[in-house]
């Protein structure tokens, strides 16, 4: 147990690591639906994006602490007939175990009041005897998805999306309508009473302030340690009241405030967390990873500073478009640009940047192991390097080596 209130620097990132799953080498066998459960419920939360130049985020996370699981068995658990998972705003858009559905309800809550995203919130205003005639349709009907509704030739981004999609947006913000399943990458969408478990509906409605103690402690038991920002920022709460609901569960004995060295702001570890003597992580890390997802929280814990480079020009990308820090050990040792050639059958790093102090023969072995598990979990024959980045002529050797 932790004695005291205060933290070093390695102290607490081998908290972070081991509340994220992520401090020990992954258990062995083949992945079980219990340990994906098990998992989610961990982090209490999986982003979800559509991006899929190697596989979209919400499978990564499972590969980074389980390793080689069956995708399918994701995508059960969130659209299956009995599913544990449900998509809602929860970081961005989520997956969230059902069980947590009813912690969402102020959210819910407050976008029927008018409190959406961008415009919705007044489309909601303008537009809500249209938005109550979708609701009926599908009332009527069944499921339905965005493009039952367009106004002409689709067009990608959200910009662009008919009325119909913004009325199904709005109904998902206010929690009217749920994904039941996906086509590609298309939400399908029905009413949330024929997606959601009865007994989860049937479940009394908390308080909003219940529901925001309920969720920092489930956002610290992910984090371990973190400052009430990372909190905040783990579900996307308000300010006012995070801070408020925070101080009681100090009061409570539920945090500890504590010190953490080099950290510029205090910090709260939650309660009856213990301190890893060592980490022994082997991990590629999504952009969009749970440990990673807060930029400032990421350089604070290893140091150094991780971007998402996707949205910058190319000729001004430092690493590479989508880009995996690797973690070995305790620290973040290289950045590998990683993409799924499908029609060649293979993983492409496109670029392999070995991290200052980290050793590149130990690293490259390591990382090279760890790229063959990933291939072999897409599907894909092997992986090429391209020659660019410091750690790509050591990778190449060690990728032939174990070939």
């Amino acid at each position: 147990m932790v004695s005291g209130f205060d933290l070093s620097a390695g102290q607490a990132r081998r908290i972070a690591l081991a509340a994220q799953g992520l401090a020990t080498t992954r258990p062995s066998g083949a992945p079980t639906i219990g340990r994906l459960r098990r998992m989610v419920d961990t982090l209490g939360v999986l982003q979800i994006d559509s991006v899929n130049v190697l596989a979209r985020t919400h499978y990564l996370p499972g590969f980074s602490r389980l390793g080689d699981y069956p995708r399918e068995a994701l995508e059960r658990e969130a659209w299956g007939k009995r599913p544990s998972l449900f998509e809602y705003w929860g970081h961005e858009a989520s997956f969230l175990p059902v069980a947590s559905q009813p912690l969402f309800r102020w959210r819910m809550a407050r976008a029927r009041a008018g409190e959406t995203w961008g415009g919705l919130a007044s489309f909601g205003r303008e537009r809500r005897d249209f938005i109550d005639a979708v609701l009926a349709r599908i009332e009527r009907e069944g499921p339905v998805t965005g493009g039952d509704f367009a106004d002409g030739p689709r067009v990608a981004g959200w910009w662009n999306w008919s009325n119909g999609k913004r009325a199904l947006e709005w109904l998902f913000w206010a929690g009217l309508i749920t994904t039941k399943t996906r086509r590609g990458f298309e939400r399908v969408y029905d009413l949330t009473e024929r997606v959601i478990p009865p007994s989860i509906v049937a479940t009394a409605t908390p308080t909003e302030a219940e529901a925001h103690r309920a969720l920092l402690r489930i956002a610290g038991r992910a984090m371990g340690v973190a400052t009430e920002g990372d909190l905040r920022d783990y579900f996307r709460m308000p300010v006012t009241q995070t801070r408020a609901r925070l101080a009681e569960l100090v009061e409570a004995g539920e945090f500890l405030p504590v010190k953490v060295q080099s950290w510029d702001r205090p910090a709260f570890l939650a309660a009856k967390v213990a301190v890893p003597r060592r980490a022994d992580a082997r991990a590629l890390l999504s952009p969009f990873d749970n440990l990673i997802w807060r930029r400032e929280r990421a350089e604070r814990l290893f140091n150094t500073r991780i971007r998402l480079e996707i949205y910058t020009p190319a000729h001004k990308r430092e690493h590479g478009y989508y880009v995996l820090p690797f973690l070995m050990g305790e620290t973040i040792a290289a950045r590998v640009d990683l993409k799924a050639d499908r029609q060649a059958g293979v993983l492409r790093v496109q670029a392999a940047h070995l991290e200052p102090g980290a050793a590149a023969d130990a690293t490259a072995d390591a990382l090279a192991t760890e790229l063959a598990l990933l291939a072999l979990w897409l599907q894909l024959k092997g992986v090429t390097v391209v020659q660019r980045g410091n750690l790509a002529p050591t990778l190449q050797s060690a990728i032939n080596a174990v070939a």
